[in-house]
């Protein structure tokens, strides 16, 4: 009876002790208030496997206003070649797809990418040098050139060095490289979105912010799924979760056919969500999708869920964001 007695009382200090470290440090409150991101066309080499994929600065802008009129708050846009589609850091097409979305009549945010001008692509195993023309490694101020043309109210900052699915391709972002531009960020009033692709990316985020580099609260993308980063397994992302500090607004995401499970998951652990086809092709199986019917899903996810959408101002009185006028 003793030996059972003890038993029993250990297990429910037990028990104890793992609800309050569950309630501490491991929440799940339902963010009641949600705004979608829609990340509406990427870099990656989708162009030609969905004729919905974006490609000319007006086809984005498009784009772009529809997510918009679907329920987005941000829209978060790289650009293409206007003829083969191919990624592009072109500032001319930024502004022109800057000046697109910000003349129409339909109110949202503007994230612009900064992410581009970081890739390394290696020679093979047995000779990685010298490194393949395919290379784009520039320098912090070329990166930036976009951004402190159009002066986006966001644009992100992939705060961290990665490999990509790709056998010898690599994203660079050292922390010298980081600091120089989330300065710069900082400097123009442009809200960095630190992009976090694993929990080291988190720690490199945090140790900015200390610095004084970037503002507190910031901003983060929880970027999963994406080989080979954090994988999308719910402790994995329960670890990235934890690892924001609680006044920090977040937002995540994963890829292809997770993506709509992830809008539940991220308003269930208390976060935001992004939507998108830089992120995923198809709304159902066999049914391509466009940016705004991949909006209106995460819509009804989230309001069935029992959720608000915040709309632009609202995002932008939470995020401490000032609204650009044309240029």
């Amino acid at each position: 009876m003793h030996i059972y007695v003890y038993i029993s009382t250990t297990c429910t200090q037990a028990i104890n002790i793992m609800e309050e470290y569950i309630r501490e440090d491991m929440p799940l409150e339902i963010n009641k208030n949600v705004f979608i991101t829609c990340a509406v066309t990427g870099s990656g080499s989708t162009q030609d496997r969905s004729p919905h994929v974006p490609r000319s600065p007006k086809q984005i802008a498009d784009s772009a206003i529809a997510a918009a009129k679907t329920g987005a708050a941000i829209v978060h846009c790289h650009v293409r070649d206007p003829e083969s589609g191919a990624s592009s850091r072109d500032p001319k097409l930024y502004r022109e797809l800057t000046e697109r979305v910000r003349d129409s009549s339909t109110d949202v945010i503007l994230n612009l990418t900064a992410g581009m001008g970081g890739d390394l692509y290696f020679g093979p195993a047995s000779a990685p040098l010298p490194l393949q023309s395919t290379t784009d490694m520039v320098s912090a101020e070329e990166r930036m050139e976009p951004i402190l043309d159009c002066l986006p109210e966001i644009c992100t900052l992939d705060c961290g060095t990665m490999n990509f699915a790709e056998a010898d391709y690599v994203m660079t972002n050292t922390p010298g490289m980081l600091r120089a531009m989330g300065k710069m960020m900082t400097d123009s009033g442009v809200k960095p979105e630190i992009e976090a692709f694993d929990t080291g990316h988190l720690w490199l985020a945090k140790a900015l912010v200390k610095e004084g580099i970037l503002d507190s609260p910031a901003l983060v993308q929880l970027c999963m799924g994406i080989p080979w980063g954090a994988p999308d397994d719910l402790n994995t992302f329960m670890a990235m979760v934890n690892n924001i500090p609680n006044d920090w607004n977040w937002s995540a995401f994963s890829i292809g056919r997770n993506e709509m499970p992830f809008v539940a998951a991220a308003v269930l652990a208390g976060g935001n969500v992004r939507v998108g086809l830089e992120d995923n092709l198809w709304l159902d199986k066999g049914v391509l999708a466009t940016n705004e019917s991949l909006v209106s899903r995460a819509v009804t996810i989230i309001e069935n869920m029992g959720s608000n959408i915040m709309g632009p101002q609202a995002v932008r009185d939470k995020l401490g964001l000032t609204k650009r006028a044309p240029a």
